[in-house]
């Protein structure tokens, strides 16, 4: 799977630009601010429909733009394909494949990437949304049609947290709300495929993520993926809410032997019991969006246990054993990978061990700030950005260009 060219318009700082990209390693260098990560933010939205640094649309528009552009052309399987998304400051965003009208999340069925950047140290050290959003990312790669599934939930789930609210703001007692029921089994049908395929999809990334991590850490700390799950009383704690999440060891579920009938079962039982709360609170208590993603090393949870080291290792296994599994599946290619300022957080040790792993990938996109944070092995075919534009020089001359400018 190869993106051989984009072309950005209103995208972030880019008014207009046109880039060709090549099979093997292709390395973007330029000072901070000047382009680099909105380049590599684009190419990912084709796949995800989303940016790894903000949660909307809003800010991926150049100021003063009504709309952006990303247009990519693709090839996989002998085939090309142009691959285009619209972002719209007003009305829903629109989406073309090869010139043909269709709904944005169908864009996802013909680009595979794995973006590792900064941001990923959130995964691990972060709130439970940034473990969510990690793993439904890559359910939407996996299957496109969970888009859906997921953009369905969150609309349901609105409607109903707005239905408590304005209950609890008018006095209705539980019982009187009768009209609960029918979003609580539109929320129950949505919700149960949702813990259903995440609760998959971990079975199938850990022995890969294990893998990676201890090809990147250079030792074995045992790493593990499990579910706290709130259809099991283990509701992870939101910021700002104050409520405990009372995870408990014994009620994590790290696999997916329980069959989608026994989901909606827990999930209904769990909102009657929860009922009496929610309309204390006026919000919905129970369901995926209430779940968190526990990550363990050593049999300590990453988050307030591990290193710095050991935190960073997981976020790029977590990445690296992603790449893998698509790659395994996948008919039309591997993964586009994409590095963005990763090498400058890293040390020697896992710099050199990273760029072991990634080189064999069909394509590699890295960016970075200081030519010489970036391995040997993935200098080829370097370009210059600068100040949102591309600049092709021999890659002698960009790492002397680059260098010579310091990040100012």
């Amino acid at each position: 799977m190869i993106v051989e060219h984009v072309n950005l318009v209103d995208f972030r700082n880019y008014a207009a630009v046109d880039v060709a990209l090549a099979p093997g390693i292709n390395l973007f260098v330029g000072r901070n601010g000047q382009g680099k990560t909105n380049l590599a933010e684009a190419i990912a939205y084709i796949s995800t429909l989303g940016s790894h640094r903000v949660s909307g649309d809003q800010p991926l528009i150049r100021q003063g733009a009504d709309a952006a552009i990303v247009r990519t052309r693709l090839s996989f399987g002998g085939r090309r394909v142009t691959a285009e998304v619209q972002l719209n400051r007003q009305g829903p965003n629109r989406a073309q494949i090869n010139g043909a009208v269709t709904k944005p999340r169908e864009l996802p069925r013909y680009l595979q990437t794995v973006l590792f950047a900064p941001e990923d140290l959130g995964i691990v050290r972060g709130d439970p949304s940034a473990r969510r959003r990690f793993v439904d990312g890559l359910l939407v790669q996996r299957s496109p049609r969970m888009a859906g599934v997921i953009a369905d939930y969150e609309r349901v789930l609105r409607q109903r947290t707005t239905l408590l609210k304005s209950a609890r703001a008018r006095g209705i007692r539980p019982e009187a709300l009768t009209t609960l029921e029918i979003w609580d089994d539109k929320l129950v049908a949505l919700g149960s495929q949702i813990i259903d395929a995440r609760r998959a999809l971990t079975a199938l990334l850990g022995p890969p993520v294990a893998a990676a991590y201890a090809a990147i850490a250079a030792e074995d700390h045992a790493p593990r993926l499990e579910w706290a799950l709130s259809v099991r009383g283990n509701a992870a704690e939101e910021p700002g809410e104050g409520e405990a999440s009372g995870t408990e060891i014994s009620d994590l579920a790290s696999d997916g032997s329980d069959a989608p009938q026994d989901t909606a079962a827990l999930f209904r039982a769990a909102l009657a019991e929860r009922r009496a709360a929610e309309f204390d609170r006026g919000i919905t208590l129970v369901g995926p969006h209430r779940d968190d993603l526990v990550l363990r090393v050593r049999d300590m949870p990453v988050k307030g246990y591990a290193s710095h080291g050991e935190s960073w290792s997981f976020a790029l296994a977590l990445r690296l054993g992603s790449a893998e599994l698509l790659r395994a599946e996948s008919n039309a290619g591997d993964p586009v990978l994409i590095l963005d300022d990763v090498f400058a957080e890293l040390d020697a040790g896992r710099r050199t061990r990273l760029a072991h792993l990634v080189a064999g990938y069909d394509q590699v996109i890295v960016t970075a700030a200081v030519f010489g944070d970036v391995p040997q092995e993935l200098r080829r075919q370097a370009v210059h950005i600068e100040a949102g534009t591309v600049i092709a020089e021999p890659v002698a001359e960009v790492a002397a260009s680059v260098e010579g400018r310091g990040d100012e």
